[in-house]
């Protein structure tokens, strides 16, 4: 099985001077949960190399033991920082992809034309898609047979109450809430800060960072019974 992981290359917090990226946990755990399986993993991203970190995703009541384990794995350690450019990443050589979030997405991923081309030919080829926290806003330009794709579909993501209480309601480009059900996504969440994840389809987001693992197993279950059909 193959399965290739997309993440961000921003690094600007919008006009605040401040540092943004991916946050660590929705990589670390993800990553872990696939490698464990022996899945074949590749990383991506729209520079290459190394990702920025969002840095609240370091502070230290923001640990988590997937993030523990990543700082004493030189094998994890060294994937992240040599991603491969997203623009050379074709849907037909995965069986699926997964997106972790942190607000850095909002910026360049939910822009990309590489990354909406590359989200479409998954999910036209029948494909799952997998996304978490942010990263479902990435979606608000992908289209289905004409329409967006999230369009009736059932979703989560990082909630409007979640942005304000991390105070970036005015930073971010849009809420991923309100951006879901512009598009007319049926958005579905839990109380803030809980694991949360939404299946419709072929299509899997996760709420928040806590719900990160989550997916990633929902991820690999959906596959697993994919291949028994």
């Amino acid at each position: 099985m193959n399965i290739l992981m997309v993440m961000t290359s921003h690094d600007q917090l919008g006009n605040t001077g401040q540092k943004t990226g991916i946050w660590l946990e929705e990589f670390a755990a993800p990553y872990f949960v696939f490698r464990d399986a022996g899945v074949n993993l590749t990383l991506a991203s729209p520079k290459g190399g190394q990702p920025p970190i969002d840095p609240k995703s370091d502070l230290p009541e923001n640990q988590t033991p997937a993030m523990t384990r990543y700082k004493k794995d030189n094998v994890a350690q060294k994937a992240f920082s040599h991603t491969a450019k997203l623009a050379d990443m074709r849907a037909q050589d995965f069986d699926t992809v997964y997106y972790p979030g942190g607000h850095g997405p909002m910026w360049d991923l939910a822009e990309s034309s590489t990354s909406i081309a590359l989200l479409e030919s998954f999910y036209n080829s029948g494909k799952f898609i997998a996304l978490v926290c942010h990263a479902p806003g990435v979606l608000h330009r992908v289209t289905f047979e004409g329409k967006p794709l999230v369009k009736g579909k059932r979703v989560t993501g990082f909630t409007n109450s979640e942005e304000e209480q991390v105070h970036l309601t005015k930073v971010v480009p849009f809420l991923v809430e309100d951006e879901l059900k512009r598009l007319g996504g049926h958005f579905e969440k839990a109380p803030d800060w809980e694991s949360f994840v939404v299946v419709d389809g072929h299509l899997i987001t996760g709420q928040n960072p806590a719900s990160s693992e989550a997916v990633a197993q929902t991820l690999l279950k959906s596959l697993s019974g994919a291949e028994k059909k």
